[in-house]
C-alpha cells in the first residue's frame, strides 16, 4: 500500500498567527483537493505514540485521502486550531480532557473513535511507594481537572488524603480534600512540564508516554498506577464535521491493522 503522509511541524506563534488571519470560520474543512482530486486531511498530534499512531492511519488511508500530520507542542493549540477550522481532526486527548475544553471554550469538538488506552502513574525518584511519602511531601500533578482528578483518586486510594464523597469523582480538585494527616502539598503544573519536576519531587503524575521519555515504565517503575477506558486517547473532530465522508475515511484508517501493529510495537493497549 502507498503511503499517504505528509508532515508539517507548526509552533504556538505559526499557530496563534494562523487563527488570527482565519476567514473561513468553524464550519469550513481543514483539507483541500490537487490537480488530481487527492484529499488531504490535517490531523494534529503531539508526541510519540500518538504521531506514530497518525503515521500508520496514513499507511492505510484509502484513496482520494491522504493526511498531513501536524506536529503541536502541547494539547490546547490543536483543540483551537480544530475548532477554527484549521485541521479537520486531532489525535492528541482523551474525552474528559476534550469536554474540558469545550466547556472553557464553547467550542463544539467530538469524539470520533477511542484509539488506545492509558495507563497513568505516580513515579518517585527517591520513594518506593506512596505509603513512604514524607510530612509536608511534595507530589506534582496537572493543572487541567481531568487528569488532576486521576491523580488526587490514585492518592485518595493509597489511604494519604480523603477527598469530598459529595464532589464528581473524575472533576475533584485540590479543594475537595478534606483530609490531609501528612500535609502533602499538591503542585499543579502543565502537563508538559510534568516530566521535568520528576527528579526534585517525592511523586509525579506521568503519563506512559512521558514516563518512557524519562527511562521508565508503568510496570516496573510506577508506584502507583491507573488505566480507566474512559481517559481512551481519542480521534477528535468538530460536530458539525463529525458525519463527513472525510472523518468517516479518518476512523476507519485509525481503526487498521496498521494502526493495531503500531500500537502493539509501541506496547501500548489498543482500544479497539
Amino acid at each position: 500500500m502507498h503511503r499517504r503522509l505528509m508532515l508539517t511541524t507548526t509552533t504556538a506563534a505559526i499557530a496563534l498567527l494562523a487563527l488570527s488571519g482565519c476567514a473561513s470560520g468553524s464550519n469550513s474543512s481543514a483539507g483541500g483537493a490537487d490537480g488530481e482530486g487527492t484529499r488531504t486531511l490535517k490531523v494534529a498530534a503531539t508526541t510519540t505514540p500518538m504521531t506514530d499512531v497518525v503515521e500508520a492511519a496514513a499507511e492505510a488511508i484509502e484513496a482520494p485521502y491522504e493526511i498531513e500530520l501536524v506536529e503541536v507542542a502541547d494539547y490546547v493549540q490543536p483543540n483551537s486550531m480544530l475548532q477554527h477550522g484549521e485541521l479537520d481532526a486531532n489525535f492528541v486527548q482523551h474525552p474528559p480532557f476534550m469536554e474540558e475544553f469545550n466547556a472553557g471554550n464553547d467550542a463544539s469538538l467530538v469524539v470520533i473513535e477511542p484509539v488506545y488506552l492509558t495507563v497513568v502513574g505516580m513515579y518517585s525518584s527517591s520513594h518506593a511507594s506512596l505509603d513512604d511519602m514524607p510530612e509536608g511531601g511534595r507530589i506534582v500533578i496537572p493543572q487541567d481537572t481531568s487528569n488532576a482528578a486521576r491523580a488526587l483518586q490514585m492518592v485518595a486510594q493509597a489511604g494519604l488524603i480523603e477527598l469530598d464523597p459529595e464532589a464528581d469523582t473524575w472533576s475533584v480538585t485540590v479543594d475537595d480534600i478534606t483530609e490531609n494527616p501528612r500535609k502533602l502539598e499538591f503542585v499543579e503544573v502543565d502537563i508538559m512540564q510534568l516530566s521535568a519536576a520528576y527528579p526534585e519531587a517525592d511523586a509525579v503524575f506521568l503519563h506512559g508516554t512521558f514516563a518512557r521519555q524519562l527511562g521508565l515504565t508503568p510496570e516496573d517503575d510506577a508506584i502507583a498506577t491507573e488505566q480507566d477506558p474512559q481517559f481512551a486517547v481519542s480521534l477528535v473532530s468538530r460536530e458539525d464535521n463529525a458525519d463527513s465522508p472525510e472523518v468517516a475515511a479518518l476512523a476507519e484508517a485509525f481503526h487498521s491493522d496498521e494502526v493495531r501493529r503500531a500500537l502493539e510495537e509501541a506496547d501500548v493497549p489498543v482500544a479497539f
